[in-house]
């Protein structure tokens, strides 16, 4: 195939905790009652993207990948599977209190996928928050106890949040996101979640939603959160915008520029870009595609040199 940069259409994903900001903000089309996450670049059987524009328009991501595998790059190669899925999650209410497990217990058990992610703050409520692993050290038998006794939250952590923030959070964390909150998120293509604690809410169907303890406790770090090393914020070259994270799963950074930056895709892996405030264009492969917000673009490897211009804000992955 000729390589060219495909603007993707996101799965959405409905949930009793979701809002509207993506539909209403963010240009995502759903008919849908609210938009709680948009799967921006995903190739996961659970809910993929689909290219709008070019060759492969109306063609699903994973199909396009499958059939030219040489457009992730030759760092894919390591990963069994398409690596990553990027979101955007529009928390107008608590998400459950949850953990996912790590590849080691994937291995043990035989089930899930592990998965590790990050989150890129872009709005939240003055007075948002996160949970995040536990104030203090808890022993397996205290945590189980207080699941049981719905006194989870006495023991967790929580951090206080405002535009901007970033969190790695390793698999294994406990964590949850809570209400007013919208974020970004690039993580492992998983879809396995331990639901540990759910505010005793009931589902759309009139019931509980159903808490996966057992694995909960068996896979949770029971200690308080840290962020990795390797999240500095280290400044790019130019000042162009921030390195976030750069780990053995993705590299995470952010473009913040008003004018006009060059940036290349080479063979070690494609780019995501991922517009979370402002508009422009990027010219690549002797095309020009207009940017604005809430726009998801997957650029092949190898497709060498492209340009970005106007003012914006992007959340740039590689793998």
């Amino acid at each position: 195939m000729k390589p060219y940069p495909m603007k993707l259409i996101p799965y959405v994903s409905e949930t009793i905790w979701g809002g509207r900001k993506l539909i209403e903000e963010y240009n995502v089309k759903t008919e849908k009652k609210n938009a709680a996450e948009g799967w921006m670049l995903s190739c996961h059987e659970a809910g993929a993207s689909t290219v709008e524009n070019g060759e492969f328009a109306g063609v699903p991501l994973p199909r396009v990948v499958d059939a030219n595998p040489e457009i992730c790059g030759t760092n894919a190669k390591k990963f069994s599977d398409f690596p990553i899925l990027i979101k955007f999650i529009d928390a107008r209410d608590n998400l459950s209190v949850q953990v996912h497990p790590t590849k080691e217990y994937c291995e043990k058990t035989g089930k899930g996928q592990s998965k590790t992610e990050c989150w890129y703050i872009i709005d939240c409520d003055e007075d948002a928050q996160l949970l995040l692993g536990f104030k203090d050290k808890i022993s397996p038998e205290r945590f189980r106890q207080a699941i049981e006794s719905n006194t989870l939250t006495d023991y967790a952590g929580f951090v206080k949040v405002k535009k901007g923030d970033f969190f790695f959070i390793e698999a294994g964390t406990m964590h949850a996101i809570c209400k007013g909150i919208l974020l970004a998120e690039v993580q492992e293509s998983s879809n396995t979640t331990y639901r540990i604690y759910d505010y005793n809410r009931l589902g759309t169907d009139g019931k509980p939603r159903e808490l996966h303890i057992e694995d909960g406790v068996a896979v949770t770090k029971l200690e308080k959160y840290s962020q990795p090393e390797f999240c500095k914020g280290n400044s790019l070259d130019g000042g162009k915008g921030t390195l976030l994270a750069d780990c053995p799963l993705f590299k995470v950074s952010k473009l913040d520029f008003d004018g006009e930056i060059s940036e290349i895709s080479d063979e070690k892996s494609f780019v995501s870009l991922l517009v979370i405030s402002g508009s422009g264009s990027l010219e690549s492969c002797g095309e020009t595609l207009s940017l604005q917000k809430g726009d998801s673009i997957f650029i092949p490897a190898n497709t060498g040199e492209y340009k970005l211009s106007g003012k914006l804000e992007i959340i740039e992955t590689r793998i």
